[in-house]
C-alpha cells in the first residue's frame, strides 16, 4: 500500500528535474555566475507521482530562465540555447509550450540569432505542424523585420488561423505593398477563409494608397455590409480616408454617417478629407460640432481644421483655434505648430508667424517651408533666403517645397543670380527634373523677365508637364507677344499635352491686351470643345475679355450661366460695364451681386465707384464709398484712386484732395483720376495747377495725364500752354497716340486755331472715330458746315461706322449753315441707315435748325411727336429761336415747360424775360424778374477772357476792377466813335425800358466781350489775332460791333461762345450773321 509520506519524492530523485528550477538544489555547471538558492518547502499539492516536464514549462521554466546569467553579445551565445544546452545535459525534451515561451524570450531580448536557431530546433524536432508553434515562429520574423522568412512560414502552415492571415496582411501595408495584399486576400477568399474587421481594414488601408480603382473598394465595401462590419470604426476609417482621396466625398460622408462609435481617428478622417477636398468650412464645422460633443480633438485634428482656416481665409477663426490649442496643451506640438506658421503667413501676420516659429522646441522641414513660403509671398523675399541660411545651420536638407519656395521669393525681389544657385543646387541635389520645381525655376526666370532662358529651360524639361507650357504662354503674354503665344499652344497640342483650365486663361489673357477677339473667340470655341466652358475660372477670364473689348452681351450670357456664385467674374462683369461708359448697368449689375450675398472685392468697390463717378450720382457714390470701408478695403490704391475721380468729377474738390492725400502709395493714376475729374468738372485751373505739380514731383506721365490737361488748356482757351503741353507730348513720344493727338485737334479747335487743327487731324497716321468726330464738330463749332459735312461722307466712304457724336457734329453743321432739308434727312438716315436711336441732343439739334430758320411751329410740332420726353435742353432752344423770332405764343409755351423741369435755373428766366423785352413786354418781363428773385433764383453772370502775354484776364460786364480799366474804358469810347462812323448803330439798351435807359450808367451795359477786346487790341500787335471766350451767347449789338472793330484795326478777332466760334475779319463774321 502506497502511503501519503511513500508518495512524496525525495531530494535526489527530483534531481534530474531541479535544472527547471535550480533554486531547489545547488549543483555545479558551467555557469559563470553562482547561482543562489532558495529554501524549498515541500507542499504535497505541488508534486504528485505523475510529474512531468509540461507541469513545468510555463512557471518553472520561466522562473530558471530569468535566472541565467546575461550574455554580454552574440558571440558569446544566448540565454535561450544555455537552456537548451543544459536541458539536453539533463536529458529533458522540451516540448511545443516550450518552445512557445523561448520564442516569447527571443522576442522580447531582441535576440533574433537565438530565434533563429530555435526555429532550426523546432524543425529538427519536427513540431512545424504546431499551429501555435507556427504562428509565434511566424511573428518572430516579423517583430525582426523579415517579412520574407514570415510569408515562408505562413505558407509552409498546414493549418493557418485567420490571425495569421490578418498578421500577414498588415506587414504587407505597413510595408506598402499593395499588391501582395490584395493577392493574399484573393488567396484567402479561395480558400473560404473568412475575413473579420481586421482583415478588411488591412485591404482598406492598402487601397488607400490610391493604387485600385474606385468600383474595386466600392465591392469591398458592400461586402463588409453583408458581414455586418459597416458601422465598425477599424473598417469606416479607411473606407472614409480612400472616398475623400478618390474623390468620392458623397460616399466618405454617408460613411461616416453610419458610424456609430465614432473614434478621434473617425473625426480626424472627416476633418482632413473634407479640408483637402475643398470643403473647408464643412471640415471647420464639423470640427465645431465635434467640440460642441466634449470630444476632446488631438493635434493631428487641429492642424486639419487650421489648414481649412488657412485656405478659406478664415484667419479670426484661426486666431481663436490657437487660444483653444494652448488651452488643451498642444502649443508645443510640431505639426500644430507648422500649421499655426502657415495661418499667420497667409494671414499677413508674419510678426506671429516668426514668433511661432522661433518658439519651436523642435523645427522640422515643414516648419522652415511654411515660413519661407509665407515670407516669400507677402514680399519678403530677403528675409525667406535668411531663413534658407538658419535651416542649414539647423542641418535640416532641403527640399523641393523649400527649394520652390525661394525661388518664389527670387522671383519677387528680382534675384535672377540667387535664383539661378538656387538652380545649381537643385541640380546638384538631383531636384531639378520635379515638376513644382520646374515651374518654380521657369517663372523665376519670366518673371525676371529672362524670357530667352526661360525658354532654353523649357525646352530641356519634361513636355508632359502641362504646368510649364501654361508659364510659357504667361511669359510671352507679358511681352504681348501673340505670334510666339499661339505657336506655343500650336506646339502644345502637336505633343499632346492635354490643356487644364489654366491654359486657355493663359491665351486668352494674351488676346485681351492685345484686343484680338477674333482668336479669342477661337480659343473660346475649344474651351466648349474641352468641357471647361463651366469651369469658374475660365468662365471668369471669358467674361473679362468679352466685357473688356464690348462684346458685353455675350460676356453677361456667360456671366449667368455660371452656376457658382465666383466674385471675381461679377466684378470683371462690373468693371466691364463701367469701361464702356454703361454706368447705370454697371451699378444696377452691382446691385444684383450685393442681393445674391456676394461680397465685393476690390476691383467691384473700385468699378462701382467709378460708374457713380461716370453719371456724377454722389450720393450713390458715397454709399458705396462707406461699404468698401467695412470691407476694409479703404486703403486699397484702386478703390483710392475711384473715389478722388468720384468726387473730382463731381466737382468735390475738398473731398477730392481729401481722398488724394489718404492714398499712401499714389501712382500715376491716382494724379491722373484728380486732373482728368477737375477737368470734367469745370475746375480747368486746378487741373492745370495738379499737371504742373505732377510734372514738378517727377512722377511719369503718360496719355492719361496729357488728355485731361490738355482739354483744361482747350476749356480755358490757353492755346499757350496748350501749345507747350503739345511740345511736351512730342518730346515724351506720346504725339502718336491716337487718343493723344484726338484732343489735340479739339485744343487748337476750341482755340479757335481750326488750321493747326486740321493739320493736326490730316498728320496722323492711325485716325479712329474720335479723331473724324473731333473734327467734323471742329468745323461746325466754327461755321464751316460744309466741310463738315464733306469729312462726314469721306468717313463713311472709308468705312468708319459713324456714332451719335458723329452726328452731333454734322445736324449741328447743317443748323449753323441754315441746311434745313440736308438736316432732317441726315437725323433720319441715324435709325433708317445706321441703326442709331437718336438722343435729346439730336432732337435738340433738329429744334435748333427749325428755330433758326424761323421755322417755329414746325420745332414746336417736331417736339410734340418726339418718341421720347423732351428735355431741358430741347426746350431752352426752342425759347432762344423764340426770342431771336419775337414769338411770345411759342416762346412762353417752351418757357412753361422750362419751368416744370429746371425752377432753379436762371438760363429760364433770363431767356423768358428777354423774349418780353425785345417784343416790348416790359409787365410781363418785369414780372418774371420778381418771380426769379421770390424764388431764390440767381442770374449767372455773363463773362469773358482773353489770354495776353500768357495771363488769363476775365472781365465781367460793366467791370471796374480790372487795373487797367481807365485805359480800357478810354480806348473802348474811341472805337465806339470809329464804329459809328462805319455805320454802327448801338442796341445794347435794347432789354431796357425808357426810365431804365435814364437811371442806368452807360459803362454798367457795356458787355464783358467788349471789354476783353479792347484790353487784347491795347496789348497785343496787329498781325496777332484776339482771342475771347464769353460763358453766354453773344448778343446783336456786340455782334455788330466787333464786326466794324475788325475792320477798324484790321486785326482777326476771334470770338467763342457758349454755342459756336464767330470769326471776325475785315467787318465780316465767318456766321455770316447766322447764329
Amino acid at each position: 500500500m502506497i502511503t501519503h509520506q511513500s508518495m512524496i519524492p525525495s531530494p535526489l530523485y527530483l534531481r534530474r528535474f531541479f535544472f527547471l528550477y535550480p533554486k531547489f538544489y545547488p549543483f555545479s555547471s558551467n555557469f559563470k555566475n553562482p547561482i543562489h538558492l532558495k529554501p524549498i518547502s515541500y507542499n504535497h499539492k505541488l508534486f504528485s507521482w505523475k510529474l512531468s516536464f509540461a507541469a513545468f514549462s510555463n512557471t518553472a521554466v520561466s522562473y530558471a530562465y530569468d535566472e541565467l546569467p546575461e550574455r554580454k553579445s552574440e558571440q558569446e551565445g544566448g540565454k535561450v540555447i544555455d537552456f537548451l544546452h543544459v536541458m539536453e545535459q539533463r536529458g529533458v525534451c522540451a516540448n511545443s509550450e516550450t518552445y512557445l515561451w523561448l520564442l516569447e524570450g527571443c522576442i522580447n531580448s531582441g535576440s533574433f540569432s537565438d530565434g533563429w536557431k530555435i526555429h532550426g530546433k523546432i524543425l529538427k524536432m519536427g513540431f512545424y505542424s504546431e499551429v501555435l508553434l507556427c504562428e509565434r515562429v511566424m511573428d518572430l520574423y516579423i517583430a525582426f523585420g523579415d517579412l520574407d522568412c514570415a510569408v515562408k512560414v505562413f505558407d509552409d502552415m498546414q493549418i493557418r488561423p485567420l490571425s495569421c492571415w490578418n498578421k500577414i496582411i498588415h506587414r504587407f501595408v505597413a510595408k506598402k505593398m499593395a499588391d501582395r495584399v490584395f493577392g493574399l486576400f484573393r488567396q484567402m477568399i479561395k480558400e473560404r477563409v473568412k475575413p473579420d474587421e481586421k482583415s478588411f481594414a488591412g485591404v482598406l488601408r492598402a487601397c488607400g494608397g490610391n493604387v485600385v480603382p474606385l468600383h474595386y473598394v466600392e465591392q469591398i465595401h458592400a461586402v463588409t455590409i453583408t458581414h455586418g462590419l459597416e458601422t465598425s470604426p477599424l473598417i469606416c476609417n479607411p473606407l472614409i480616408d480612400f472616398y475623400f482621396k478618390n474623390g468620392s466625398v458623397g460616399s466618405a460622408k454617408k460613411v461616416f454617417g453610419n458610424l456609430r462609435n465614432r473614434d478621434t481617428v473617425s473625426w480626424l478622417a472627416m476633418i482632413s478629407g473634407l479640408s483637402q477636398n475643398g470643403y473647408e468650412e464643412e471640415s471647420i464645422l464639423l470640427f465645431c460640432q465635434m467640440h460642441t460633443s466634449k470630444i476632446l480633438p488631438t493635434p493631428y485634428i487641429f492642424s486639419s481644421v487650421l489648414s481649412s482656416c488657412t485656405k478659406v481665409e478664415f484667419f479670426e477663426l484661426g486666431e481663436q483655434l490657437h487660444s483653444l490649442i494652448l488651452k488643451q496643451g498642444f502649443s508645443s506640438e510640431t505639426h500644430v505648430c507648422n500649421a499655426l506658421v502657415l495661418l499667420y503667413s497667409r494671414s499677413g501676420n508674419m510678426k506671429f508667424a516668426e514668433h511661432i516659429f522661433n518658439a519651436m522646441l523642435q523645427r522640422d522641414g515643414v516648419s522652415y517651408n511654411s515660413l519661407i513660403s509665407g515670407l516669400a509671398q507677402q514680399g519678403y523675399g530677403d528675409k525667406a533666403l535668411e531663413l534658407f541660411k538658419k535651416m542649414n545651420s539647423d542641418c535640416l536638407k532641403p527640399d523641393y517645397i523649400t527649394v520652390a519656395s525661394l525661388l518664389s521669393a527670387c522671383a519677387s525681389v528680382g534675384s535672377l543670380l540667387k535664383g539661378k544657385q538656387l538652380h545649381s543646387y537643385a541640380i546638384k541635389s538631383g531636384m531639378s527634373s520635379d515638376l513644382i520645381l520646374e515651374g518654380s525655376l521657369l517663372d523665376l526666370y519670366v518673371k525676371c523677365s529672362d524670357i530667352e532662358t526661360a525658354h532654353d529651360f523649357f525646352l530641356t524639361t519634361e513636355t508632359e508637364n502641362v504646368v510649364l507650357w501654361n508659364v510659357m504662354l504667361v511669359a510671352y503674354g507679358l511681352l504681348d507677344n501673340l505670334n510666339e503665344s499661339f505657336e506655343i499652344f500650336k506646339q502644345m497640342q502637336i505633343e499632346g499635352v492635354v490643356p487644364n483650365e489654366f491654359t486657355y486663361p493663359s491665351i486668352l489673357r494674351t488676346c485681351t491686351s492685345l484686343g484680338a477677339l477674333f482668336l479669342g473667340e477661337q480659343i473660346h470655341t475649344l474651351v466648349l470643345k474641352s468641357g471647361f466652358q463651366f469651369n469658374v475660372y475660365v468662365s471668369s477670364v471669358l467674361i473679362d475679355m468679352y466685357a473688356k473689348l464690348g462684346k458685353l452681351d455675350t460676356a453677361l450670357n456667360i456671366l449667368r450661366r455660371v452656376k457658382d456664385n465666383d466674385v471675381v467674374s461679377w466684378t470683371a462683369m462690373i468693371a466691364g460695364y463701367a469701361q464702356h461708359d454703361m454706368f447705370a448697368e454697371a451699378l444696377n449689375l452691382f446691385e444684383e451681386m450685393q442681393d445674391e450675398g456676394i461680397q465685393s472685392d476690390n476691383i467691384g468697390f473700385a468699378s462701382a465707384i467709378s460708374a457713380c463717378a461716370g453719371i456724377q450720382v454722389l450720393d450713390q457714390g458715397r454709399q458705396i464709398h462707406a461699404q468698401s470701408c467695412v470691407s476694409g478695403y479703404s486703403d486699397d490704391l484702386s478703390v483710392g484712386n475711384s473715389l478722388v475721380s468720384l468726387y473730382a468729377r463731381c466737382g468735390k474738390v475738398r473731398e477730392a484732395y481729401f481722398a488724394f492725400n489718404k492714398i499712401l502709395a499714389k501712382d500715376n493714376r491716382s494724379w491722373n483720376s484728380l486732373i482728368s475729374g477737375f477737368a470734367q468738372s469745370g475746375h480747368y485751373d486746378e487741373a492745370l495747377h495738379l499737371f504742373a505739380e505732377m510734372n514738378k514731383a517727377g512722377i511719369e506721365i503718360n496719355s492719361f495725364t496729357f488728355g485731361p490737361a490738355v482739354s483744361a488748356a482747350a476749356n480755358v482757351a490757353n492755346v499757350k500752354l496748350g501749345m507747350q503741353i503739345h511740345a511736351m507730348i512730342k518730346k515724351t513720344g506720346y504725339d502718336l497716340e491716337t487718343e493723344v493727338s484726338n484732343v489735340l485737334i479739339t485744343l487748337y479747335a476750341k482755340c479757335g486755331l481750326l488750321d493747326d487743327a486740321e493739320r493736326q487731324f490730316f498728320e496722323m497716321n492711325d485716325k479712329n472715330e474720335v479723331s473724324w468726330n473731333a473734327m467734323i464738330t471742329g468745323y461746325s463749332q466754327h461755321g464751316r458746315g460744309f466741310e463738315a459735312l464733306k469729312l462726314f461722307e469721306d468717313m463713311k466712304q472709308l468705312g468708319l461706322l459713324p456714332n451719335h457724336v458723329t452726328f452731333v457734329g454734322v445736324l449741328t453743321a447743317c443748323s449753323h449753315v441754315g441746311l434745313v432739308d440736308e438736316g432732317i434727312s441726315y437725323f433720319n438716315s441715324m435709325r433708317e441707315v445706321h441703326s442709331l436711336v437718336p438722343k435729346p441732343e439730336h432732337y435738340a439739334c433738329i429744334v435748333d435748325l427749325l428755330g433758326r430758320s424761323g421755322l417755329l411751329s414746325r420745332a414746336r410740332r417736331f417736339i410734340e411727336e418726339m418718341p421720347i420726353q423732351p428735355d431741358a435742353m430741347i426746350w431752352r432752344t426752342l425759347l432762344s429761336a423764340c426770342i431771336v423770332r419775337k414769338n411770345i405764343d411759342i416762346g412762353e409755351f417752351a418757357a412753361s415747360h422750362l419751368l416744370k423741369l429746371e425752377p432753379k435755373d436762371s438760363a429760364t428766366y433770363v431767356l423768358l424775360s428777354n423774349m418780353y423785352a425785345v417784343t416790348g413786354k416790359w409787365g410781363c418781363r418785369d414780372r418774371t424778374r420778381q418771380m426769379m428773385k421770390d424764388r431764390g433764383v440767381k442770374k449767372v453772370p455773363g463773362r469773358s477772357w482773353t489770354v495776353v502775354n500768357n495771363e488769363v484776364h476775365a472781365f465781367f460786364a460793366g467791370d471796374q476792377n480790372h487795373p487797367s480799366a481807365d485805359m480800357i474804358y478810354e480806348y473802348l469810347s474811341d472805337l465806339n466813335e470809329r464804329a459809328t462812323e462805319l455805320g454802327y448803330v448801338p442796341q445794347c439798351n435794347i432789354l431796357l425800358n425808357d426810365a431804365e435807359r435814364g437811371q442806368k450808367n452807360p459803362t454798367q451795359i457795356i458787355h464783358s466781350e467788349k471789354l476783353a477786346i479792347a484790353f487784347g487790341l491795347l496789348n497785343s500787335s496787329s498781325s496777332t489775332p484776339i482771342h475771347v471766350f464769353k460763358n453766354l451767347r453773344v448778343c446783336g449789338d456786340c455782334h455788330n460791333w466787333i464786326k466794324c472793330v475788325s475792320k477798324i484795326s484790321d486785326q482777326v478777332i476771334i470770338v467763342r461762345d457758349a454755342y459756336r466760334f464767330h470769326h471776325f475779319e475785315g467787318g465780316v463774321c465767318s456766321c455770316k450773321d447766322y447764329w
